[in-house]
């Protein structure tokens, strides 16, 4: 008799952890806001700019400099 109230246990704690986790990404803030044009082009513009002592448009070989 102890096992089916187990088994229900178990299914019910795994359940009631998954719906909280699906519970708590769908109220995020972040969800809500999807970047524009101008946001992204941004950021793509800040992975290319040139690190300091480095010209842009050139790219530096490792393991010395050419």
């Amino acid at each position: 008799m102890t096992r089916p109230v187990l088994d229900y246990f178990a299914l019910a704690l795994s359940h009631g952890l998954l719906a909280l986790a699906c519970w708590r990404l769908l109220w995020r803030d972040d969800l809500d806001q999807e970047p524009g044009r101008e946001q992204r082009e941004q950021e793509a513009g800040r992975d290319r700019q040139p690190a300091a002592g480095q010209r842009p448009g050139l790219r530096q070989e490792p393991g010395g400099d050419a």
